[in-house]
């Protein structure tokens, strides 16, 4: 690559922007920049992996490594496809929920109890504009009971531990008539993996120094 120095792009799902920008303010030493795609593709997955690929594309000649902070989200494998191509790594998983709670203990909570409705911070944030909204239940209410119907719970996966986002989540459990459980995850595997390739980029960097 042509990048100038330890350079890392981090290509993410808007709705992780927050969570990843507070985890480049702690590592403030390593050169992370982040450019992300508007959340709402995830009611379109299959426009993920070409707009992925369209930043790739974009970006690849200028960083030293590049990073895509997307789980499969939905796109049955076609963001693998992509990635392979450009040797690009992501998130390890299908979603962000299973990124942030570990996959380990996401597939607890899963076999627990599968209908269960999933929250982040982010979801909690804008769940009247995504949820209400996007699905339209402001204007037909009726569409709850069958949008629903297979839930038996709410888990709010909490990043933060934060009171008006938990208070914030409760209201929206209500409004889905379902009981809430919380899970505080912070940021999980999506710091772990950030993690894991500034330190590879390091190392790497660092050999190229040595041999020359």
């Amino acid at each position: 690559m042509t990048g100038t120095g330890s350079r890392l792009l981090v290509i993410a799902c808007g709705a992780l922007a927050r969570e990843i920008n507070a985890w480049r303010r702690s590592h403030s030493t390593c050169h992370v920049d982040l450019q992300c795609l508007d959340a709402a593709l995830h009611n379109q997955p299959e426009k993920i992996p070409d707009a992925v690929e369209a930043l790739i594309r974009q970006n690849q000649p200028h960083y030293d490594a590049l990073f895509v902070a997307y789980g499969d989200c939905g796109t049955g494998g076609r963001l693998d496809t992509v990635l392979a191509r450009w040797k690009v790594e992501r998130l390890p998983g299908a979603h962000c929920y299973s990124a942030y709670a570990t996959e380990e203990v996401f597939a607890q909570l899963a076999e627990g109890e599968p209908g269960s409705f999933y929250l982040t911070d982010f979801l909690v944030r804008h769940f009247n504009r995504l949820v209400i909204e996007g699905l339209k239940l402001d204007r037909y209410p009726e569409l709850k009971s069958q949008l629903f119907a297979h839930y038996r719970r709410v888990v709010y996966l909490a990043q933060t531990d934060d009171a008006a986002l938990r208070g914030a989540a409760t209201e929206a459990a209500a409004q889905l008539d379902l009981p809430l459980e919380i899970v505080t995850t912070g940021l999980g595997d999506v710091a772990n993996t950030l993690d894991v390739q500034v330190l590879y980029l390091a190392s790497q960097t660092g050999l190229a120094h040595a041999a020359h």
